[in-house]
């Protein structure tokens, strides 16, 4: 191939991206790594320049065309015909052929040699050159992986299909086995979700760990009917119904623990797709100290759970952890003397000294019915799983304000957003001031890997952002990728959060009606009250988070 010779660093000078001291020093610390590291990638670890910036701009320079890997369909098919270790060791992916050409990916296309070592290995007839991110071919390679140890288990489900000898009811079947596989692999990495999703081509198994989604499975379509079927009779849907939504559960035992699984299936263009919520029925309710809030805020809300009335609103969009911080929270206050009532749809966990309450859309049975139900089995504290309506709302305020303690969840962006959320539902500014006594607003962040974590400067344009909450110096950190984490750099969760207490003052502005902006500046003047991006820096300064999951979730 023609070799092209470009000052990449001189590029970035007449960009704007870094000047000539940053140029020279970045040459300097290429000298001193005995040139182990490329230009490119001291650039983009200096936060000079986003790997993607990089990458297009390289593109350009060479006029190669810049791919996104996510956005073709690779034929896998294709690359089974090649050596994977000679692919892996260019950083190179095979992702298609026609008449003309051979389609090739690569990471760096000034790495001539291994582009060449290709041209002689694997190429019938040219290779035409894109660009595409590292990440992207990572991603191809475990796909590759994933289908290539399912291959077994698929051509097993396909014979008793073809052969007739499926049955759709049988524990024995191969489909069944393969749900089961799918189901463990999803507990031994701890996901709390799997999506199962059909596409024009394949179907993907997604597991959510720490709340981002990993593929696990990719199967042929021809299987797709029979996974879908088997898995809605365990959740005792009708498996004739394919035009509208579904729920149900069933129960597992996996390794001698028993899982409960809520079960949601949805129609899509190209069939159903499933999403089965893992409900481990022996996990231990977390202690309020255990939930990862940093000690101040851990204060207010110990402060806020000691009132004998009110009501208590933990918000945050679904998945945020907020059911886990009302189980905390009820573990915390619980007591032989009180009597605790909850709500709840569905019961996730059992908790000790509580009568649990499930609601059944099905029978009518909802949350307002039961609540107005409950006020008269005489209970001190109450739990409402999540209030959906003005009349829930209501009925959740009236019992707050007759002496009851009231916890429940609001899906809001941030504290201050629950009032003028509240008043949207039609209750009136002056009620939510009687009854209200605190808001916690949070969101869950991945957690460092701590086998792999080292520190790293961010892009210039990210600090760019933060400017005003960074203290003069500063180290933030990321993991690299190990074993121990899948490559991923994260192991884990943590909570970061932002706790507004309704202090008089306060009570006497949302009683007025007075905008959120006017209510949170009051509360941190007078309060203290500090929004969720200052407890996230304070978790990524720290080295327990990145600056970017931070970033991800806290405006």
């Amino acid at each position: 191939m023609i070799r092209q010779k470009i000052r990449i660093g001189d590029i970035l000078v007449e960009k704007g991206f870094i000047n000539h001291e940053q140029l020279m020093s970045s040459l300097a610390e290429q000298k001193e790594s005995n040139f182990s590291k490329k230009l490119g990638e001291i650039f983009i670890d200096n936060g000079y320049i986003t790997e993607k910036e990089f990458t297009e701009l390289l593109a350009d320079q060479l006029n190669i065309e810049f791919i996104d890997l996510f956005a073709v369909d690779v034929d896998y098919q294709l690359m089974s015909k090649f050596s994977i270790k000679l692919l892996k060791n260019a950083n190179t992916v095979v992702f298609n052929e026609d008449d003309e050409y051979m389609h090739v990916a690569v990471w760096d296309p000034l790495d001539y040699e291994s582009i060449e070592l290709l041209e002689r290995n694997i190429a019938t007839k040219p290779i035409k050159l894109y660009v595409a991110l590292k990440n992207d071919i990572f991603y191809v390679f475990d796909r590759f992986e994933i289908i290539s140890t399912t291959k077994t288990i698929v051509e097993n489900i396909k014979k008793e299909i073809n052969s007739g000898t499926y049955k759709t009811d049988s524990d024995q079947s191969s489909i069944m086995q393969l749900i089961e596989q799918i189901v463990k692999n999803a507990i031994k990495v701890k996901a709390s979700d799997i999506h199962i999703e059909p596409s024009s081509f394949n179907v993907s198994v997604r597991s959510r760990v720490d709340g981002v989604l990993r593929e696990s499975f990719v199967f042929d379509l021809e299987v797709y009917n029979a996974l879908a079927s088997r898995i809605k009779i365990l959740g005792n849907l009708d498996i004739s119904e394919k035009r509208r939504s579904q729920d149900g559960r069933f129960s597992m035992t996996v390794n001698n623990n028993k899982f409960d699984f809520r079960l949601s299936t949805a129609p899509t263009m190209h069939g159903e797709s499933i999403v089965m919520r893992i409900l481990d029925s022996n996990k231990i309710l977390l202690k309020l100290k255990d939930l990862g809030m940093e000690d101040k805020n851990l204060k207010l809300f110990a402060e806020i759970l000691s009132s004998p009335y009110g009501i208590v609103f933990i918000t945050g969009p679904t998945g945020s952890g907020k059911t886990t911080t009302l189980y905390a929270a009820l573990n915390e206050i619980k007591s032989i003397e009180n009597k605790m009532i909850t709500i709840e749809d569905p019961i996730e966990y059992q908790l000790p000294l509580a009568q649990q309450i499930q609601i059944s859309d099905k029978i009518g049975y909802s949350f307002a019915d039961a609540l107005r139900s409950i006020l008269r089995q005489d209970p001190d504290i109450i739990m409402v799983g999540e209030v959906r309506d003005a009349e829930t709302l209501n009925i959740s305020v009236q019992a707050s304000l007759t002496g009851h303690l009231v916890f429940s969840t609001l899906h809001t962006n941030d504290a201050p957003s629950a009032i003028t959320r509240m008043i949207q539902m039609d209750l009136e500014p002056y009620l939510i001031a009687d009854s209200l006594i605190g808001i916690v607003a949070q969101r869950l962040v991945r957690k460092i890997c701590e086998g792999c974590k080292k520190e790293i400067k961010p892009p210039v344009k990210t600090l760019e952002k933060i400017k005003d909450y960074l203290p003069e110096e500063y180290k933030f950190y990321k993991g690299e990728g190990c074993i121990r984490c899948a490559f991923t750099g994260y192991s884990g969760r943590t909570m970061i959060s932002e706790i507004l207490r309704i202090s008089e003052t306060v009570s006497h502005m949302i009683s007025i009606n007075m905008n959120k902006y006017e209510i949170a500046r009051k509360a941190e003047e007078e309060d203290g009250f500090e929004p969720m991006i200052i407890d996230g820096l304070a978790k990524a300064l720290r080295g327990d988070t990145t600056l970017d999951e931070v970033l991800r979730v806290a405006k």
